[in-house]
């Protein structure tokens, strides 16, 4: 773990000597979401292949760049692309950004994704402001010898999602007449979309939408003190009753329909942070 969080600290030093702006809020932009970091007035673009240690994105609508700057005057770091655990990197490795992120100076996290709609009463092309998780994936970032430098060895899951942000979010979706959707999203490894019954045992336990990233994420924030929101992006309807067999390539599309209201939301709360 000591080695680990060596490599944590020359990541973060390599990309501090490279950016002018010390960022206080991280955003992590999903499948085809990455646009939102062409709002940002730039100070530095960093190739996730030329951090030290840093995990490189594989996945189609991951460009696989930090990009650092002020978005409404607020400074921010933004992941154009995130990591995956169904792309053989360890949960540990997924999760390096979010440690390096916080050695920045960042103290909220504001993650994004694309998701699957599970609640019969979501449709695609809604947002789903994140309210708790079920994480179903089989492992966790936190498995191994703790460091107490990073965070505790048992964090609190309880408010996982931060309740003074979440409502933030809401109130800002509200003043700009955007529908937010509230719910649980169950992450799950993949790559492979879920079966039918696999499905329904997912409604059964109380999950709104699914996807297959995002929990690691906020684990790892929240073991290491950061504030987190999250937001999906409803692409497709996966309940078993309302289904349609999703592709990667749909996901996308409708990512793309969405963009411009999402972005709207995330940019307008990004503002409000600055200024606080």
């Amino acid at each position: 773990m000591a080695d680990y969080a060596a490599k944590i600290a020359e990541a973060a030093d390599y990309i501090a000597f490279r950016a002018q702006v010390k960022p206080t809020v991280g955003l992590v932009l999903g499948s085809g979401l990455g646009d939102l970091a062409d709002k940002i007035d730039v100070d530095a673009v960093i190739p996730y292949r030329d951090i030290p240690h840093f995990p490189v994105s594989t996945v189609a609508g991951h460009r696989g760049e930090l990009v650092i700057g002020r978005l409404q005057r607020c400074p921010v770091v933004a992941m154009r692309g995130r990591l995956h655990y169904y792309e053989g990197w360890s949960m540990a490795d997924v999760v390096v950004p979010v440690y390096v992120m916080r050695r920045l100076g960042v103290r909220v996290l504001i993650l994004t994704n694309a998701a699957g709609g599970l609640n019969p009463d979501f449709s695609p092309g809604q947002l789903m402001l994140i309210r708790d998780h079920l994480n179903l994936t089989g492992a966790n970032p936190l498995i191994g010898p703790n460091d107490a430098d990073l965070g505790p060895r048992f964090p609190d899951m309880s408010q996982a999602y931060d309740r003074g942000l979440s409502e933030g979010l809401a109130q800002v979706a509200r003043r700009l007449s955007i529908p937010l959707q509230e719910g649980v999203y169950a992450g799950i490894d993949g790559p492979n979309y879920f079966s039918k019954a696999e499905l329904r045992a997912l409604l059964f336990m109380g999950a709104d939408a699914l996807g297959m990233s995002t929990v690691a994420e906020t684990i790892a924030a929240n073991h290491c003190g950061l504030k987190v929101a999250a937001v999906s992006c409803i692409t497709d309807m996966a309940n078993p009753d309302l289904f349609e067999p999703p592709t990667h390539e749909l996901v996308l599309e409708m990512a793309e329909r969405v963009k411009p209201m999402f972005m709207e939301l995330l940019t307008a709360f990004v503002g409000e942070l600055g200024e606080e």
